[in-house]
């Protein structure tokens, strides 16, 4: 059994059939993308070790399929095997051993892309200072409270768990949160007009809910959209049940909540809008054992032992192109009393800055001039990039090239000396 098993993973056939299988998967996964969303199909089709079914060109085909960590494991395997199994260690086939080693740590460093790094986007204005990023579609739910005259004491309970039906408990929280539905995604939030008599009874008494409407939209996979959730919580403290409140994704998610206020002073004036804006944005609280907790849902975050102050934006485009940029960057300081340190860099297009494991891309801007056409301050995005396998890629390529070089020069030598001899 130990000897077929072996036969098995050195067997070159196995290797043509995991090719043609990963050829067959990138081509479902890449027409998936049309129907499911780019992120959506990436994780469902290469992230995974099965597909239970796929997507082609909007139907539904129940067949399953290997995912794409199955194949790349198995191909990984079927090469240190063959490798093994086949090859002479000599001097003469160093080339080719660099050349498959390289090729095995591409294997593995894309293997640890997938399963450690983190991507996130720290917004700010100029002037603010942030010790955080923010995912772009996963959100938490939390709950603050002051910890002492000085501090705040946050605790932040993942989407995943927001399931309708689930009951929350943690032991900083003197209460339990009862989560009734979970909407993945949400419509525009809709005010509740006093002199409008039509809209229905609201969703709650409570907060938010009795000033706006919300309903649940389907999920969306296009690229230029967003899902916006929202959760709506029954509180149960030992009291009693204080009643249902709603918390929206559009309160906390600073870009959201700028396109409604955008759209509201469009649709209804600027005094209107502000102060639909003012009761969206109110905090909501409760209390419970003599402490007061405000609560929201918020895109999740990911905090860093070190803060990062926006100093200032540059954002210029070419002449005559105001649609195209030609340059933006962000200008910032970086303060890390734990080193010591309190520095300024610039990040711009194609010059990052690597720090404390973390790699920040110059992503989005709003310039001085649309900053002043929609009355911001002006302001920036960057992407924030956890990969502690980032250098596997390149250490993978050079090592192929080395040992290709090295391989080919051993031929030509040895060809150059039959020529001599001749």
């Amino acid at each position: 059994m130990t000897n077929k098993l072996w036969k098995l993973l050195t067997s070159l056939r196995l290797t043509v059939v995991l090719l043609a299988f990963s050829i067959v998967l990138v081509f479902i996964g890449t027409v998936a993308q049309a129907d499911e969303g780019l992120y959506q199909a990436q994780a469902r089709y290469f992230k995974h070790w099965f597909v239970n079914g796929f997507t082609f060109f909007g139907h539904k085909v129940p067949v399953p399929l290997p995912g794409g960590y199955l194949l790349g494991t198995l191909l990984l395997v079927n090469l240190t095997a063959a490798h093994i199994s086949r090859f002479q260690w000599t001097w003469k086939k160093l080339g080719i051993h660099l050349t498959h080693l390289g090729v095995i740590l591409l294997l593995v460093g894309q293997l640890a892309t997938d399963l450690l790094s983190r991507e996130t986007q720290m917004r700010f204005a100029e002037g603010e200072t942030r010790a955080w990023s923010e995912s772009g579609m996963d959100y938490e739910l939390i709950f603050v409270t002051d910890a002492d005259a000085d501090n705040e004491e946050v605790v932040a309970i993942p989407q995943k768990l927001l399931a309708p039906g689930a009951e929350l408990k943690h032991e900083k929280l003197p209460f339990t949160v009862r989560v009734k539905e979970f909407w993945p995604n949400s419509t525009r939030p809709e005010f509740r007009a006093p002199m409008m008599q039509s809209q229905g009874a609201p969703l709650t008494t409570n907060g938010v809910g009795a000033s706006f409407n919300f309903r649940p939209e389907k999920v969306t996979h296009a690229m230029d959209d967003k899902n916006v959730p929202v959760a709506i919580l029954e509180i149960i403290t030992p009291g009693g049940s204080p009643g249902t409140w709603v918390a929206p994704g559009w309160v906390d998610d600073e870009p959201m909540s700028s396109f409604l206020r955008r759209v509201w002073r469009q649709d209804f004036g600027k005094q209107l809008a502000d102060n639909m804006a003012a009761k969206l944005t109110r905090p909501q609280t409760i209390e419970a054992s003599g402490k007061r907790f405000t609560f929201s849902l918020r895109p999740a975050r990911t905090y860093t032992p070190f803060t990062v102050t926006l100093l200032k934006t540059t954002h210029t485009t070419y002449p005559g192109r105001p649609d195209l940029p030609k340059d933006f960057r962000s200008r910032v300081r970086i303060q890390n009393p734990a080193k010591g340190e309190d520095r300024e860099v610039e990040i711009f297009m194609n010059n990052p800055l690597r720090y404390a494991g973390l790699t920040f891309f110059q992503y989005q801007m709003v310039g001085e001039e649309m900053a002043a056409q929609r009355g911001e301050k002006p302001s920036s995005v960057l992407q924030v990039v956890r990969n502690p396998g980032w250098i596997t890629p390149y250490a993978g390529c050079i090592i192929v090239g080395v040992g290709m070089v090295i391989q080919f020069m051993i031929h030509l030598v040895g060809f150059v000396q039959k020529r001599k001899t001749a």
